[in-house]
């Protein structure tokens, strides 16, 4: 016959009380960035769109900036779409010719951030994107904004 203390008993419920409360909250651990599906997440995400003239997605695995440049945009009025999962943000710093012209920044929530920014002329675009929350997915694409 076997005999259970009170306390193996109380530690026993305790540990059903947490697996149950754990599993009716939905709390689980994120999925690992580094697996992460990265074209089928930005085509969940990110709205197609026409006329692109800058677009990236990837993995920040660490603080390193990726850049991305298209080299010659004409000067105007964009919009910029952004979207990053993993938490924490992610930051975008859009330069013109070599020039700074925006700063950015989209919750890694899985939701899409809009800012609006002017290209002053023609000539090469650049964003780098960068996070101290890494690690985490990233998409955007810069398209010529509405009239």
């Amino acid at each position: 016959m076997l005999t259970f203390s009170s306390t193996r008993r109380h530690a026993g419920l305790v540990a059903i009380t947490a697996a149950a409360l754990l599993g009716v909250c939905g709390c689980q651990a994120p999925a690992n960035i580094e697996d992460a599906d990265v074209p089928a997440w930005k085509e969940k995400i990110l709205p197609a769109a026409s006329g692109v003239v800058l677009e990236d997605s990837g993995k920040i695995l660490n603080r390193d900036p990726l850049v991305k440049e298209s080299p010659n945009v004409p000067g105007g009025s964009y919009t910029l779409t952004m979207a990053c999962d993993g938490g924490g943000k992610a930051y975008f710093a859009v330069s013109s010719s070599g020039t700074k012209i925006a700063d950015a920044a989209a919750a890694c929530n899985g939701s899409l951030d809009v800012v609006k920014i002017k290209v002053p002329g023609t000539g090469p675009l650049s964003i780098s994107t960068s996070s101290v929350d890494a690690p985490l997915i990233f998409a955007y694409h810069v398209v010529p904004a509405a009239a």
